[in-house]
């Protein structure tokens, strides 16, 4: 298989979106960050850091139509982190972590998207999920605050009603 520039330079950007979106290969610092404050978790996951891969690869999606290696590469990137990133999700126990991999599954369900040519549905999963998410885990941290900062779910039954209630 002889391998173009265009093809080469495709592959190139999908490691970079890849790195930025964390996917499978690279998506061990996505639950790490989540150490930080709960609105900066929110910030990091939600609206900013992580979806600028997804929206890299849809702006440029002219160029990625054009190899058809580059669109299998993606498709199998997305469907791979989609379904690891889920299963790993579930094993967790820290409440943090779990919304962190979501966000992995999520984004590989939005690169799977790119790589199958539907950009546009893959833009607007991306809107949603920054908004859901966000609102997500702002709610998280409603919850680790009410149970006096304690993050593992097997600890978390049993949640007094009042405490999820907006106002004291």
């Amino acid at each position: 298989m002889r391998l173009n520039a265009i093809t080469l330079i495709c592959i190139l950007l999908l490691i970079g979106a890849v790195g930025k979106s964390a996917q499978i290969g690279s998506h061990t610092w996505s639950p790490d960050a989540m150490e930080g404050p709960t609105p900066v978790s929110a910030l990091i996951h939600a609206a900013t850091m992580v979806t600028a891969g997804v929206f890299m690869i849809a702006r440029c999606s002219p160029l990625f139509e054009y190899p058809p290696t580059a669109l299998i590469v993606i498709t199998f990137a997305g469907a791979m982190t989609s379904f690891l990133a889920a299963t790993t999700g579930i094993l967790q126990n820290d409440l943090k972590r779990v919304i962190a991999y979501s966000t992995c599954s999520q984004l590989g369900y939005m690169i799977f998207a790119c790589g199958i040519s539907n950009y546009s549905v893959s833009v607007f999963h991306l809107m949603n999920h920054a908004f859901f998410k966000a609102l997500l885990f702002l709610s998280a941290g409603s919850v680790i605050h009410a149970m006096s900062d304690e993050q593992d779910m097997r600890k978390m039954g049993g949640l007094p009603p009042r405490s999820l209630l907006p106002m004291p």
